[in-house]
């Protein structure tokens, strides 16, 4: 895991040493995703330089160095090389086969890291064909030094980041955008189309970044610029055609039960195996929740010695996990560390979220993933994480409820739903807060009282698609904050894809893969991780898991209203139903209360109504009603207020002209 940045210089101003010392500069400040070695390397005839910081995973010896270059052979024009941030668990499969085919380096192989191998693979395959081979997350540059050309890769679903921009005649990438922001010639205007998307979604969604000169490489894609050239960019994997084809598939499809769960089984240890090769110790996150739990049961039993498991707590009730997780690791036998968290570890983390995540990111639990991380990392250098089991096997309440939403609904015309949604919008939220308690505990939701408010709104939503994106959604009209209204763009918002997905549950879970998993969870687990020079490994996300999961009918995901049914007969082989089985809580924060208490000054600094006008980006009247709402109780508004805060922090941190 790694840091990358580079940059092609079409005009070749820039001499050898100028080079060095620009992608030097750009990846200085990835130092935090790279702490062990650093390198630059240039070539300036062909006006292509790039930058690196490493984090040693792989073969720790200097044989692993980067930028890595290759040996050139006698019929090569120029040297070609490679910068590569991730893990390809496949690598010595891989350099089995460049042996076979007598495809060997040059004066032969320098070590055993998985770079060396993506190297002479791109070399030898080509690019398109050492990718298609390529098990594991990566986002690299490749300079084909013969065709010059240097093409981008990000992995099939964006575990690792990967920005391009441009600046004057210059094209660059990196990991991160503080890299880019390192360039003289970069430009810090903010991009307002994108910052509308921020605001409906919490993210900013790809392929925009928050400035107008920089984007995402999108997962499963490809970039090839040439010297001179415009980029190109092309799409290797398709996750549309794999969910169309794989969802016709299984309407006819039967499949026996317990073949079904011995399959996931055996592809799952698999997954999970190949993400246990390191050089360096290793450990997991362990929530106790299903996809953790599983992860680490499939760790432990593959593992002589106990798994190193970690864990976040709250002292707040309705929040904290780490009493289940306590109980799973005791069962499974892990040598398990937790720690509580209170507001004044927010508090003092609260002031580096911009710093960490470069543009405005608003989903809360980047608090306690960057707690648990800072503290795993002072016991391991890698960590296995549960996440993408939700999208994979429809483990988000919302969609058991919204699928129930809209049957009932069905057939009811919309001034009926409207008027309903008004009637429940008009009693306060503390008010629902208090009618819970007729609920009895076992069954009562947490947040009653913002779920009636949420449900409000779904009910006054025109279609099954609207409701699809209320229900993932925050401010639902920016144009109420900004100037004017900015166009929703990115998947999420592609009609077409019903065509391809007639079932509403299975279009959410393709959407959430496709949009909120690389823009939120992902990123989320990358930044927090990566600040604390810690990897974090996803199996569930081992893109042959994705297809084959895909492949199965829905009723082995949602069954009966429950959530993960495949996924939890697998665990419950290794740990009892009865340590997992409650109500799916999430890495969910106590925002909530902590803004009426703790944070409160914090917040009402940024909200500031002589402030906002003074900085003229959004319209304080709407921030400053939900603000006072909330202080009251009337309305619980904590999500839309932290997409405020978190926007304001980061413009605070970096002030764009």
């Amino acid at each position: 895991m790694c840091g990358i940045a580079g940059l092609l210089d079409n005009a070749k101003t820039l001499g050898g040493d100028a080079l060095d010392a620009l992608a030097a500069r750009m990846a200085g400040t990835l130092r935090h995703r790279g702490p062990d070695d650093g390198g630059a390397w240039s070539d300036a005839a062909a006006g292509i330089g790039f930058g690196f910081r490493r984090l040693a995973i792989i073969d720790l010896t200097p044989a692993g160095h980067q930028p890595m270059i290759a040996a050139q052979s006698a019929n090569e024009r120029g040297r070609s090389a490679i910068v590569f941030n991730g893990e390809i668990y496949n690598a010595e499969d891989i350099r089995r086969e460049l042996n076979g085919l007598g495809a060997t380096p040059a004066g032969g192989w320098r070590g055993h890291s998985d770079t060396e191998v993506l190297l002479q693979a791109c070399r030898h395959f080509g690019v398109a064909g050492a990718v298609e081979r390529l098990i594991g997350m990566f986002a690299f540059a490749f300079w084909d030094a013969p065709a010059k050309r240097l093409t981008l890769v990000r992995d099939r679903l964006g575990i690792k980041p990967l920005y391009w921009a441009r600046a004057g005649q210059q094209f660059l990438f990196a990991s991160e955008l503080k890299a880019l922001r390192a360039h003289p010639g970069f430009s810090g205007e903010i991009d307002m189309t994108a910052l509308a998307g921020y605001l409906r979604q919490a993210y900013v969604p790809a392929p925009r970044s928050i400035y107008r000169d920089a984007q995402k490489l999108p997962p499963g894609h490809m970039l090839t610029v040439e010297a001179g050239g415009e980029p190109v960019i092309t799409r290797y994997w398709s996750l549309r055609d794999i969910a169309t084809e794989g969802q016709r598939h299984a309407a006819t499809r039967r499949i026996d039960n317990l073949a079904a769960i011995e399959d996931l089984d055996r592809l799952l240890r698999d997954a999970v195996k190949l993400r246990m090769i390191a050089d360096v110790p290793l450990g997991a996150f362990l929530s106790g929740g299903i996809d953790s739990s599983t992860v680490v049961a499939l760790m432990q039993a593959q593992s002589n010695r106990p798994v190193k498991t970690f864990t976040i707590g709250f002292h707040e009730e309705g929040y904290n996990e780490a009493a289940h997780a306590k109980l799973v690791a005791g069962h499974l036998g892990t040598e398990h560390t937790e720690l509580y968290i209170n507001p004044n570890h927010a508090l003092d983390l609260i002031p580096r979220m911009p710093d960490l995540f470069d543009e405005p990111f608003a989903d809360p639990s980047q608090i306690p993933t960057y707690l648990v991380s800072e503290m795993t990392r002072r016991h391991v250098t890698v960590a296995l994480s549960g996440d993408g089991g939700d999208e994979l096997f429809a483990g988000y309440s919302r969609y058991a409820w919204a699928g129930r939403l809209k049957r009932w609904t069905d057939g009811v015309p919309l001034p009926l739903r409207r008027l309903t949604a008004a009637t429940l919008r008009a009693i306060p939220t503390e008010s629902w807060d208090a009618l819970s308690g007729l609920i009895p505990e076992r069954r009562r939701p947490r947040q009653f009282g913002h779920k009636v408010q949420k449900l409000a709104g779904l009910l006054a939503e025109r279609t099954a698609d609207d409701v699809g994106r209320r229900l993932v959604g925050f401010w639902h009209d920016p144009s109420e904050l900004l100037d004017r209204a900015y166009p929703p763009y990115g998947e999420l918002w592609d009609d077409s894809i019903t065509r391809d997905l007639p079932d509403f549950t299975a279009r959410m879970q393709y959407l959430d893969t496709m949009t909120y998993l690389p823009d939120d969870i992902l990123t989320k687990v990358d930044r927090a991780s990566m600040a604390v020079s810690l990897e974090a490994r996803v199996p569930m996300l081992d893109h042959r898991v994705v297809a084959h999961v895909w492949n199965l009918p829905a009723d082995l995901k949602l069954r009966d209203g429950k959530a993960k049914w495949l996924l939890r007969q697998v665990l419950y082989r290794y740990v009892p139903a009865s340590l997992v089985e409650r109500p799916k809580m999430g890495f969910a924060v106590p925002i909530n209360s902590w803004l009426r208490g703790p944070l409160r000054d914090w917040a009402e600094s940024l909200l500031d109504e002589a402030r906002l006008t003074r900085e003229g980006i959004f319209n304080p009247a709407p921030i400053r009603r939900k603000w006072q709402e909330h202080l009251s109780g009337t309305r619980d508004w904590q999500y839309d207020l932290w997409v405020v805060l978190m926007f304001q922090a980061w413009h605070e941190r970096w002030r764009t002209q």
